[in-house]
């Protein structure tokens, strides 16, 4: 590994249909884990979905939020929680405060398009 610093592009935040906003922080070099800054809008809950093959970690930064993982009871969630999410397991997060709810997604190995997964009941996946 080289030392580099990778420079966050505000303006290029988008939407995804998860029904958050992201940033991509991470480098493309980068062949252990990806950075991705979320922004989950007051009153929206993302929708459940799920990973294959990778490992997610949500470090929360600021807001309040409640996560469900599995078959885990729902849990609340602030600034400085870190939310440990497997590979294969449902997921989804709410914004339950007044402000954006903002966290750091890490994925190891990095994410790719192709591992996210709508969560389909029917398949009863878990």
């Amino acid at each position: 590994m080289e030392p580099k610093v990778v420079k966050k592009d505000i303006e290029k935040e988008f939407y995804i249909e998860e029904r958050c906003f992201i940033i991509d922080s991470s480098d493309p070099s980068d062949k252990i884990m990806s950075i991705a800054l979320a922004r989950v809008e007051p009153g929206v809950t993302t929708a459940f979905h799920y990973l294959d093959g990778i490992d997610e970690r949500y470090l929360v930064i600021s807001g309040n939020g409640r996560t469900e993982i599995g078959d885990m009871e729902p849990q609340d969630v602030k600034s400085g929680d870190i939310v440990y999410i497997p590979a294969g397991i449902k997921q989804r997060i709410a914004n339950t405060g007044p402000d954006d709810l903002l966290f750091y997604c890490i994925c190891t190995p990095p994410f790719e398009e192709k591992r996210y997964h709508n969560w389909n009941e029917k398949e009863n996946r878990v």
